[in-house]
């Protein structure tokens, strides 16, 4: 592994693994053992090579720090199943695609209309579905073609899971509920009741039908799928139960953080707690299983900080009596649980809560995401590198600039220049999703352009003479058309070319004969063709307490009017609504014509 850069290539350890490997009846690969000196660095193995030897995959170096141009908190953060990109789901409703290598900047969507709650992929890696705050389920394709949607709950999602064969899939609600949906029709099909308060995590067991969920009852429950019945309740924790997940490789374990500042780990053989995990000062946020490492957790906590747990090695502080594990006691039904402390702890990995945590498929680079907007990239320490130990995520920032391991101003200027490279990698990303610069519009008329602003002398902000009629260029209106009763009549002593002043004008009024009509009022104009039948205004047309001008005649009353309007001008009747959107369950119907997606896995 390489972090120049910071490039992590995983490539040349991979190969010498499979160059060197011996099958696992035979004992462990040939070779000497790794030794803390940069000389061993070229000699570095996949988690793969050392599956007995958990302590080498502990992620104890900070590796990169990436953060959009629009900062929102990070909510869920998700490796694609081949590991070349990180998906992270934000707070604004936004996917980003991060490079699994180079941790730059790849695309940006806007996937939901609210913050992305949950993400999970199928096992067959062909699908993706994630959720929102709205309590909206969505199907996506591995290119991200978005082909369903469901409303699933009228409230907060807060996680879902697949089944092991991808046929169906569980949400988590605040509304207290878990419902399982068919995944190929996207029908709800069974709701799991049982919680007394909002329902935070679910998870689906890798193998069997068995689902664990997690509540703010303070109660963890595990479902039988078939038949909806709850099997047990685990009352370990004294506070709402943050995350609940399934140890994935073999699936014997079961993991679950509180707000109590504890963790605990479930043998659902024996359906009680086998470990307890202490040491975080603050609440637990939410947790993950190493992928190869079946006793390496990593939790992450409501202060950001980040801990490592091996559940083979209580770690007790100096001072502290070591625990038995009731794998070891004479009655392991009745001996207490063990109490595990971190094997390795970063206390400042955030500055704000942790909200999410995945693994690498490979299981050498931790993603986290958390409240204060950043994703950050987490990796093995390289043989002979001790300077990670020492720097501000271990030891904040203030003792860190006191020792010299980070510089504050330093520090600064590169985050700066970390951002504006972002911004720039972000900016060339999106050129073929740019959208066409919104123009000022009319109020009133839409598509109408509104006209540019005129200065002083009577010309626009580009140059050129204002047009008289926005849309039309620079057409000059047609001339009034002439009064009627008024043709023919001159002004005397008024020249058309050389208009008098005022003074004159007002003299000269005095002789103009009053227009013909009653009462000296001007007629009313003559019916434009193909208007209004004999120049009288249809009933109805007119918005209540309008008053005509003079000599207008009043339009009859109501009788009928206009169709979806009364009398009174009020709307009544049916209304015009827009159409519902048509359904996107086409082309997941044309994929199961295509003899896809129709047979269990």
């Amino acid at each position: 592994m390489d972090d120049s850069g910071p490039i992590t290539d995983y490539g040349s350890s991979m190969v010498q693994w499979m160059h060197n490997r011996r099958p696992r009846y035979k004992g462990p690969t040939l070779g000497e053992w790794e030794r803390p000196s940069a000389s061993y660095i070229v000699d570095m193995l996949p988690p793969l090579a050392n599956v007995s030897n958990p302590v080498d995959s502990i992620p104890a170096k900070h590796l990169h720090a990436s953060l959009n141009k629009a900062k929102h908190p990070v909510n869920v953060v998700k490796w694609t199943p081949e590991g070349r990109r990180l998906l992270t789901g934000s707070s604004s409703g936004e996917f980003t695609l991060w490079h699994g290598m180079a941790f730059n900047f790849e695309t940006l969507m806007q996937a939901h209309d609210s913050a992305v709650r949950a993400a999970s992929y199928s096992h067959s890696d062909d699908w993706l579905i994630s959720a929102d705050h709205l309590g909206i389920v969505k199907y996506w394709q591995p290119n991200f073609n978005n082909v369903k949607v469901i409303e699933a709950h009228n409230d907060p999602i807060r996680d879902l899971a697949f089944s092991p064969n991808d046929t169906k899939f569980v949400t988590a609600s605040d509304d207290s509920h878990l419902k399982i949906f068919d995944f190929a029709g996207g029908v709800e099909e069974l709701i799991l009741e049982g919680h007394q308060w909002d329902a935070k995590s679910v998870d689906w067991h890798p193998t069997k039908g068995l689902i664990v969920s997690g509540s703010k009852d303070h109660q963890v429950k595990l479902w039988d799928p078939r038949t909806t019945r709850c099997l047990t309740t685990l009352h370990g924790h004294k506070n709402s139960i943050a995350k609940t997940v399934f140890e994935p490789t073999r699936g014997q374990l079961l993991a679950t953080c509180a707000r109590d500042q504890t963790a605990r780990v479930f043998d659902l053989r024996m359906m009680r707690d086998v470990c307890l995990l202490r040491g975080h000062e603050k609440d637990i946020s939410t947790l993950t299983w190493h992928p190869i490492h079946t006793s390496l957790l990593s939790t992450g906590g409501s202060d950001g900080s980040l801990f490592h747990y091996l559940l083979n090695e209580p770690n007790s502080p100096t001072g502290t009596a070591a625990s038995i594990s009731p794998y070891d006691s004479p009655d392991p039904s009745n001996a207490p649980a063990q109490t595990i402390y971190p094997a390795h702890k970063i206390p400042y990995a955030h500055d704000f809560n942790i909200w999410s945590l995945d693994w690498h498929p490979i299981g050498h680079i931790l993603a986290s995401g958390s409240n204060d907007r950043v994703t950050r990239f987490w990796i093995r320490a390289r043989p002979g590198e001790n300077e990670c130990f020492d720097d501000r995520y271990h030891i904040g920032e203030a003792a860190a600039e006191a020792q010299g391991t980070w510089d504050r101003r330093g520090g600064r200027k590169q985050q700066r220049e970390e951002e504006e490279q972002e911004m720039e990698d972000e900016a060339e990303g999106l050129v073929d999703q740019q959208m066409p610069v919104r123009q000022a519009m009319l109020p009133g008329i839409p598509g109408m352009a509104a006209p540019p602003p005129i200065s002083s002398d009577g010309t626009t902000l580009g140059g050129t003479t204002q047009s008289q009629i926005p849309g039309m260029g620079a057409a000059v209106p047609p001339p009034l058309p002439p009064v009627p009763g008024l043709a023919g009549i001159k002004i005397p002593g008024m020249d058309p070319t050389n208009p008098p002043d005022l003074s004159k004008l007002a003299a000269l009024f005095g002789n103009i004969p009053p227009p013909p009509g009653a009462g000296g009022q001007f007629p009313p104009p003559p019916p434009i063709p193909g208007t209004f039948p004999n120049g009288v205004i249809p009933p109805g047309l007119l918005p209540p307490g309008f008053k005509l001008p003079p000599g207008f005649p009043p339009p009859p009353p109501a009788q009928g009017g206009i169709p979806g309007m009364s009398a009174d001008g009020t709307s009544g009747g049916s209304i015009r609504k827009r159409a519902p959107l048509p359904s996107q369950q086409e082309s997941l119907m044309e994929e199961q014509r295509r003899g896809k997606y129709r047979s269990a896995r």
